[in-house]
């Protein structure tokens, strides 16, 4: 109840203001209407329905603004989108805090190196997807909690990973204890809504449809509820490889990586369960920027060795925000800019664009043995979570790099 109280107090207050303005409004009124009556003895009963007049046009005027049509927080957030707007209903708010110890307690971050492999095959096949979107509560970072929607309990969602030409049959599942409706938009697919139009899903219920993957390459699946920024907040998203006929160049590892902005009530690194700001999010601002889901995700869970090539696949999850996505002290031998696969990749890339739903994939082979910070170089980010360590371990080739460390830990790398 804390928490719920914290979260809507800023609406509380201005709602405060507005019924301190109305009683204002009518004393003075009345003040002027007693005066005036007194001076020219009018009678009561021509003063009086006056009165009452004028309280009728100031809450004809007032009273979408006193109180919110449907009751969603943040109260008096104008909108103009083709649906409803990015406020979540009291009444599921209420419900969520109501049952807060039945939601499940996870560990949101999914694992780097959590990806299928490669397909492996000459010829299409039929292959059978199963999600299911769930709401869970999850730690952003060391005593922050967040009310994450996901897709089977992580952020990001599964790695789906399928050969042009394939037929998919995707199954979404919408777990019972999930307070909203949910779907999925694959950006794979072509037809209505990417699959949104026939996969919204009530809690405790599941829907199948099935498409041809058509398109090779890298693309960003997303829940896609008529205010789909909201639900890609809060985690709904994921990434679905369409490997070409002939596949994909071998490499020795292969990791799964998005980033993603979560908009909190709280301030940054404010402690407790933090609640959605619809507010923040529609102005641009988050206060966590993070890789799979929480800070420091990608930590001990990147590990290659020297001489192995590494393939990374990432994905922007973010509703505002451009990614421009970089590995400290690596340089890409081959970029596939915004994921596309079947033009030559580009050579010898510094950083790379990865826009807001949208992914690229990203090679190079390890050279030298330490530490690889992945940043978002936009770098004042990193404080908002935007990094991540790879290690690489072998031996060391004093003809490629030959100096000593700075352990002290002020080297910023």
């Amino acid at each position: 109840m804390y928490e719920f109280i914290l979260m809507i107090k800023y609406s509380l207050l201005q709602s405060l203001g507005f019924f301190i303005l109305a009683i204002a409004a009518i004393a003075l009124l009345f003040i002027i209407l007693y005066t005036v009556s007194k001076k020219f003895n009018l009678a009561k009963k021509i003063a009086i329905p006056i009165l009452i007049l004028a309280v009728g046009i100031f809450l004809l005027f007032f009273s979408p603004q006193i109180f919110p049509n449907h009751l969603k927080y943040p109260f008096f957030l104008k909108t103009f989108g083709p649906a409803d707007g990015p406020e979540l209903p009291l009444k599921n708010i209420y419900t969520f805090f109501k049952n807060i110890k039945n939601f499940e307690r996870v560990d949101i971050a999914k694992d780097p190196a959590d990806l299928p492999p490669s397909v492996g095959r000459n010829t299409p096949e039929e292959v059978n997807v199963e999600i299911e979107a769930q709401e869970v509560i999850g730690e952003m970072a060391p005593g922050i909690y967040f009310n994450y929607w996901t897709y089977n309990g992580q952020v990001p969602g599964p790695f789906i990973r399928a050969r042009a030409g394939d037929r998919i049959n995707l199954t979404l599942k919408n777990h019972p204890s999930s307070l909203h409706h949910h779907s999925i938009d694959l950006h794979a697919v072509n037809g209505p809504g990417g699959g949104a139009t026939v996969t919204m899903v009530e809690p405790g219920q599941s829907k199948t449809f099935s498409f041809k993957a058509l398109n090779p390459g890298l693309y960003v699946y997303h829940c896609a509820h008529p205010n789909a920024a909201t639900h890609m907040a809060h985690g709904m998203y994921g990434l679905i490889l369409i490997e070409p006929e002939e596949g994909l160049p071998e490499v020795d590892k292969e990791f799964y990586v998005m980033q993603g902005e979560f908009y909190s009530a709280g301030n940054l690194g404010k402690n407790g369960l933090q609640v959605f700001d619809a507010q923040k999010m529609m102005d641009g601002h988050p206060e966590y920027i993070v890789f799979n889901g929480k800070t420091k995700a990608l930590n001990d869970k990147m590990r290659v060795n020297v001489g192995e090539k590494v393939r990374l696949y990432v994905g922007n999850g973010g509703v505002n925000l451009i990614s421009s996505f970089h590995v400290i002290g690596e340089i890409f031998d081959n970029v596939y800019p915004e994921a596309a696969i079947g033009s030559e990749p580009l050579h010898n890339v510094q950083t790379t664009i990865v826009p807001a739903g949208g992914a690229s994939i990203v090679e190079f082979k390890v050279d030298v043995p330490g530490k690889y910070i992945l940043v978002d170089h936009a770098l004042a980010r990193l404080d908002r979570g935007a990094w991540g360590v790879m290690t690489a371990e072998g031996d060391e080739d004093k003809e490629l790099f030959d100096g000593a460390p700075d352990i002290s830990g002020n080297s910023g790398h």
